[in-house]
């Protein structure tokens, strides 16, 4: 047989058995008799992802196409078959009441040679409840009031900062300045550092959160593929940072570290408790606990926390302070509870008094409700899984679960005109009347978010300290409705938010 007859069998042979894997992988679900929408050869059920479409949108669509037919739906990754759950029993069921099967997100994680990708979200079975058990003093009560200082500190600042650019323009960008606002809280908690970004928008740490948003080692086409196969990805020494931004936490936490160290220096914050981790003065019952973190470590851990805390508190907060500058009735009805409430402190905000504003906390949670900054939860089976009395709805092993946060939260059967912004919802009465699994901004169960607290104080500070001087509604320069940005894989505007400010 000639060369080429050789080489044009195996050409042949290969593409038939690619075209074979493709139709088995692509033809799953409907030999297991699950709804499924008809994919797309490449894409999948996730064409346009991150380019015309976001998770958001692709999940919601998928969701509420398929809601009712059973407990999920099939729809495919890429070529990767994957479950979206349809309802609230098996969201209860596989983020609490079963977790122990579900426990890991299967994220891509590589820390060997990706160091910050080796941070508590990303982390999986056994070295994410290692690492869940050591970080969990950072984000006690008693932990938010030694930080509530710092925070509140920054606040003033704030307030400074925002008069000096109502003193230019009284049409302000919201959600840059909400992110320097955040940024000093997190710089300063996390670290210890005064970051100076209300000062400086273009100071360092400003500037570092901005590329960690903005700032891509790969396309986004690249990226969905690493987050659709991160086993593979991994075996591959895949990085997803930037050497920028990698070198940039490590060099700070280390360099924070050693200022410490050399000059005996105490602070109850983020960084002082991975300090003691490191020297094994905090120890726990599993033996895995008393291996101290390595400098990278400790920055991957700092990194997660900087990122998720300023980001997300930031865009909740333009969204919020978007909604109420439409909405001047409910503003002003927050405006009154702060200052009825301040008046019961002798006008001095406390954590105490932050935690006793019951229309405020609506307010969040309504705000929460329409802009889920993590559009949606994932997690993975451990093992087959069979749905509690739905013998046909099988999870197989290593299959990604995904439960549609923004499709939840916008199911008009749950919360009816869910476009409408309104606190009411969340009055004790209306969330009686409602399953609490169906409000989802912080996850659910075991693997919740770990700084929700801290979260919730820093915005429930930000919003004392803004409504109590400022007044604020719509311009000319006001997006209605605001343009989400589908290349974004968190929540977030396309645009800036414009709102005019006024003293009160």
């Amino acid at each position: 047989m000639a060369v080429t007859e050789i080489l044009l069998s195996i050409f042949l042979a290969l593409v038939a058995g690619v075209f074979y894997i493709t139709r088995r992988n692509l033809t799953y679900w409907q030999r297991k008799g699950i709804p499924c929408d008809p994919p797309d050869w490449l894409f999948g059920n996730l064409k346009g992802l991150m380019k015309t479409v976001s998770f958001a949108e692709a999940f919601t669509r998928i969701y509420k196409h398929h809601l009712g037919t059973g407990p999920f739906c099939g729809f495919y990754f890429f070529q990767r078959p994957a479950v979206m759950v349809l309802s609230p029993d098996l969201t209860k069921q596989v983020l609490i009441k079963d977790f122990s099967n579900f426990v890991d997100r299967g994220n891509f994680s590589n820390p060997k040679d990706d160091p910050l990708s080796g941070h508590l979200f990303a982390l999986d079975s056994q070295k994410w409840r290692v690492m869940r058990n050591k970080l969990s003093p950072t984000f006690t009560s008693g932990q938010m009031k030694y930080m509530f200082p710092t925070v509140t500190a920054v606040a003033e600042r704030f307030v400074e900062t925002l008069d000096g650019e109502i003193a230019k323009s009284n049409v302000i960008e919201i959600k840059d300045i909400m992110a320097r606002f955040t940024t000093d809280v997190i710089g300063s908690c996390a670290f210890g550092i005064e970051c100076n970004s209300l000062k400086d928008p273009d100071a360092i740490f400003r500037r570092m959160g901005r590329s960690v948003l903005t700032d891509r080692r790969h396309s986004n086409f690249v990226n969905s593929l690493i987050h659709a196969a991160p086993k593979l990805a991994r075996k591959l020494h895949v990085r997803i940072f930037p050497d920028e931004i990698t070198n940039f936490f490590i060099n700070i936490v280390r360099e924070a570290v050693e200022y410490r160290e050399k000059n005996n220096v105490h602070r109850k914050d983020f960084l002082n408790i991975l300090m003691e981790l490191n020297k094994g003065k905090l120890k726990f019952a599993d033996k895995m606990d008393e291996k101290g973190l390595t400098v990278e470590e400790m920055a991957a851990q700092s990194f997660v926390f900087f990122v998720g805390g300023f980001e997300t508190s930031s865009s909740t907060l333009s969204f919020m302070l978007y909604e109420l500058a439409q909405n001047l009735a409910i503003q002003r009805r927050m405006r009154e509870e702060i200052t009825e409430t301040l008046a019961q402190y002798d006008n001095e905000v406390t954590y105490e008094c932050i935690n006793s504003m019951p229309y405020m906390k609506q307010v969040i949670a309504e705000t929460l409700r329409i802009y889920p900054i993590l559009p949606h939860l994932q997690r993975v089976a451990l093992k087959d899984y069979v749905v509690p009395d739905q013998p046909n709805y099988v999870i197989e092993k290593g299959m990604p679960v995904y439960i549609p946060v923004m499709g939840i939260h916008h199911n008009p059967e749950i919360y009816p005109e869910p476009e409408k912004f309104n606190p009411d919802r969340f009055s004790p009465e209306a969330k009686e009347s409602r399953d609490a699994i169906n409000w989802l901004p912080f996850g659910d169960g075991s693997r919740n978010c770990i700084g929700m607290r801290f979260a919730q104080m820093q915005m429930r500070v930000a919003l004392i300290y803004l409504l109590r001087n400022f007044e604020f509604s719509t311009c000319e320069l006001t997006e209605i409705p605001l343009q989400m940005d589908p290349k974004q894989f968190l929540t977030s505007s396309t645009n800036g938010i414009y709102l005019q400010l006024k003293r009160v």
